[in-house]
């Protein structure tokens, strides 16, 4: 079948990545990376086409030196169109190996860093080679193994020795339980007044899910996401890192064991990047009270003792807390 990925046990040499958009779009592209200097990108990715990996890896690298040649509003469209062909190239090499890992590192990066054009192909490559390297994996119906974040009760008394100083003092939010979205409007959004809403999440899968480690490594464990590691992005030791999802998660259960600074998966798309996980939760209906649209969608992972400074944002914001706790302080 057309667009299909099949191999007999052993033999990776049918492995094949469909490239609709990359095959329609690839010449028109290199002769605009050509038109911008761009002539020794352009031939290695013809010997990429080909199956050579070191001249689809060097592509790659060219198009990542024009990626930091400059500030990132100044680097034009068309090489971050390059760096998605030529991730794209190199994940197509990766696969028909039944390196499943590294495929998907290099479609990663291409969905982090790279253009527009090409972003479907990306996706459904993904897609694709998730599926092959789950046919080695164990079912995601059910995990019993270690969780993330060990279920322990709050003690509401140790949690009142950090608050700071006198913040009891301060008007409390409200707690509304199965507050209707006309209450919502009517009492909370026109006069902008925070609100906690309860009991409105038991239905998202990432309840259940999301603190179970195995279930986490099977479904995202060999993506690439960005981090930030530091306590906060104020701290002079503050700093990024592209890091596997498995790392991430290792990083996050030795938090407390570890002399390591805390690493922090902040303000990310990532459910645009892993649709599995996407999956598992539901936007909340009062994203939508006033008529406005959906702005973002971001996910935050992070450890214990992580710390985001005071700041303001230009839209309204509804937190999700899935697991464990959060303390909010609005001013």
């Amino acid at each position: 079948m057309s667009g299909a990925a099949t191999a007999s046990s052993g033999d990776h040499n049918n492995l094949r990545l469909p490239t609709p958009t990359l095959d329609a779009e690839s010449q028109t592209l290199l002769q605009s990376i050509s038109a911008q200097g761009g002539y020794a990108y352009a031939r290695m990715a013809a010997f990429a086409v080909a199956g050579d990996q070191s001249a689809a890896e060097a592509a790659r690298d060219m198009a990542w030196e024009q990626l930091h040649s400059g500030p990132w509003h100044s680097v034009l469209p068309v090489w971050r169109d390059a760096y998605s062909m030529a991730c794209l190239n190199v994940a197509k090499i990766h696969f028909a190996a039944g390196e499943f890992g590294e495929a998907l590192g290099a479609l990663d990066m291409g969905l982090i860093m790279g253009g527009m054009l090409l972003r479907k192909d990306l996706h459904d490559s993904v897609v694709l080679v998730s599926s092959e390297a789950r046919k080695k994996a164990k079912s995601l119906e059910e995990f019993k193994g270690q969780k993330l974040v060990p279920e322990v009760p709050v003690d509401v008394n140790e949690v009142l020795k950090i608050l700071p100083c006198r913040s009891l003092t301060c008007r409390r939010v409200e707690k509304r339980s199965g507050l209707s979205l006309e209450g919502f409007l009517r009492d909370y959004f026109l006069s902008g007044t925070p609100v906690v809403i309860t009991n409105s999440m038991a239905h998202w899968p990432a309840r259940t899910k999301w603190n179970h480690l195995d279930y986490l490594n099977t479904v995202a464990g060999n993506r690439t996401v960005p981090v930030e590691v530091g306590k906060n992005y104020l701290c002079s030791d503050w700093k990024q890192e592209l890091v596997t999802f498995s790392k991430f998660l290792e990083r996050i259960r030795t938090n407390k064991s570890s002399q390591m600074e805390p690493t922090y998966l902040a303000q990310h798309p990532l459910f645009d990047q892993i649709n599995e996980l996407r999956d598992d939760i539901c936007i909340p209906d009062y994203c939508f009270v006033g008529g406005g649209e959906l702005q973002s969608l971001n996910a935050w992972f992070g450890p214990a003792g992580t710390v985001t400074p005071l700041h303001h944002d230009p839209h309204h914001n509804i937190l999700a807390q899935v697991t464990t706790v959060k303390d909010l302080f609005l001013t």
